[in-house]
């Protein structure tokens, strides 16, 4: 899909003669753009479960849902945590959304950070192995009690993988492996060993080619570049509404 996202920015930016993005510029609008589009699509997710709480729910519904849960699928992971230090564990450099932790076959209940010293304070509300808790304090999740030093897991939603449009150079149409050179006109190369296509589903095409033209509007300083991304993804979002 990476490919056609850069073709498509690229043909909307000639159309003008607007202008023309390397593709190091072009893989730092990729991410950015695949990260706005995951954090408008949790957005939208949240929505989604208000109305559904709410009951302000039709028949449509069930497939949006289905949908949904597709997208979240791709991104949701099941790990075995470290353990640093007695019981303190090491969370996941990939987290985007903590969702569960687990000890053995128990749920670990979350707790602020506040709250566990009250509970830790008396015999009676003191987490247990049975009904264990865990605290997060900057990347490490510590869980009580404080026998608990294995067999803790967690649940979560990574971040997507950042895109990254590979290429070789062509001078005078044979190939320079040399990716560096500023000769020659660059042609896509899937092979690579960092090559990264886009992990969002080939329906979130529109939305990243409008996010990486709004970007690419702001590089060059072209207001019509901005705009026409910006337009483009109003109207996603009135369709969606």
């Amino acid at each position: 899909m990476i490919n056609s996202v850069r073709n498509t920015t690229l043909a909307i930016l000639n159309k003008n003669n607007y202008g023309y993005i390397p593709p190091m510029d072009f893989n730092l609008f990729a991410k950015q753009a695949q990260l706005e589009a995951m954090e408008d699509f949790f957005y939208k997710h949240n929505q989604f479960i208000a109305k559904m709480n709410a009951k302000m729910s039709n028949s449509d519904y069930s497939d949006i849902s289905q949908r949904l849960k597709e997208v979240i699928e791709i991104f949701s992971e099941v790990a075995p945590l470290s353990n640093i230090s007695d019981n303190e564990f090491t969370k996941p450099s990939d987290v985007y959304l903590l969702d569960e932790v687990r000890y053995g076959g128990n749920e670990v209940e979350k707790v602020t950070n506040s709250k566990i010293l009250k509970l830790l304070s008396s015999n009676l509300t003191a987490p247990t192995t049975q009904y264990p808790a865990y605290t997060l304090v900057g990347n490490k999740i510590v869980v009580y009690p404080e026998n608990i030093t294995s067999n803790v897991s967690c649940h979560y939603i990574r971040h997507p993988k950042d895109p990254k449009w590979t290429y070789i150079n062509i001078i005078n149409g044979e190939p320079m492996f040399d990716p560096s050179s500023v000769n020659g006109e660059p042609m896509f190369d899937p092979s690579s060993s960092d090559y990264q296509d886009f992990e969002l589903p080939k329906s979130f095409e529109p939305t990243l080619i409008s996010k990486i033209c709004q970007f690419a509007g702001l590089s060059i300083r072209e207001a019509d570049v901005y705009n026409f991304g910006t337009g483009e993804e109003t109207k996603e979002i009135q369709q969606e509404q």
